[in-house]
């Protein structure tokens, strides 16, 4: 065990902050070592944009399903796949940058996503607590607006930054067998370990108040005898969300040819 490994393990969702301040020298301090994340080919197809504006942060909690937690953080970070600055520098070099196809869009987004986690494990390195924020793209164009983000740049995720009030609540994970896989797939065995995470997850009480409801009858549902990972998972999945996303996808440039 590493110091590393032991404050990754400590990770967990904060959504209540201090009104502390945020220094503007530790948010560059925090993008700077996400920086040093691995990016493929070294294309580096990322940017942040930094919210600390209160009317600004006030709209993106209300864009964001009026989460009160973007409003109290100090800081709202937009994690945005970009591939406009690739092409300023096509246009620059002589070249047509391939931007509609769907390699492209996958090299942006896990760029993204490494840099995000880097960025996570960074800030809390430093004492801060961070939310990420997938309700940045229940309403992406109202975003791209706000945002003034170019043609070729989408934003995919965001996150609350601050000092948290409270150490966060530490989620259980899936057992590690049921996720690490030598030399093929195989799911034998598998009802056990989900089945031992259902248990955990409900003792964790972490649905209380917190239940997936689906489909429009939701409210006339008979609730399940147990409610635990399995059910809120399947009911999650089993509902299809944001169904404009690829319409904005493709009026930002990405067509996913």
């Amino acid at each position: 065990m590493t110091e590393t490994i032991e404050l990754i393990k400590r990770h967990g969702s904060v959504r209540r902050y201090k009104q502390d301040p945020v220094p503007v020298e530790m948010v560059e301090k925090i993008v700077g070592a996400a920086q040093r994340s691995s990016t493929s080919s070294n294309l580096q197809m990322y940017s942040v944009v930094a919210v600390t504006d209160e009317a600004k942060k006030e709209k993106m909690a209300q864009l964001c399903g009026n989460q009160q937690f973007i409003r109290e953080a100090p800081v709202f970070l937009a994690w945005c796949a970009d591939l406009s600055r690739l092409e300023r520098i096509c246009e620059r070099q002589g070249y047509e940058q391939v931007s509609g196809y769907v390699e492209n869009y996958l090299l942006a987004t896990v760029d993204t996503a490494i840099l995000m986690q880097t960025a996570a494990t960074a800030a809390e390195s430093m004492g801060l607590g961070i939310c990420f924020v997938g309700a940045i793209r229940n309403r992406p164009r109202d975003v791209i607006s706000l945002l003034n983000l170019p043609r070729l740049v989408f934003p995919l995720a965001g996150m609350a930054l601050g000092w948290p009030v409270a150490a966060p609540q530490i989620r259980p994970r899936l057992p590690l067998d049921a996720v690490l896989h030598w030399q093929s797939y195989d799911s034998s065995g598998e009802e056990k370990y989900l089945t031992a995470y259902d248990e955990a997850m409900i003792a964790s009480g972490i649905y209380e108040g917190r239940k997936v409801k689906h489909g429009r009858d939701a409210e006339q549902e008979v609730e399940p005898s147990v409610y635990g990972w399995m059910e809120h998972s399947a009911r999650r999945v089993s509902k299809a969300v944001r169904l404009e996303l690829g319409d904005v996808l493709r009026e930002q440039g990405y067509y996913l040819d």
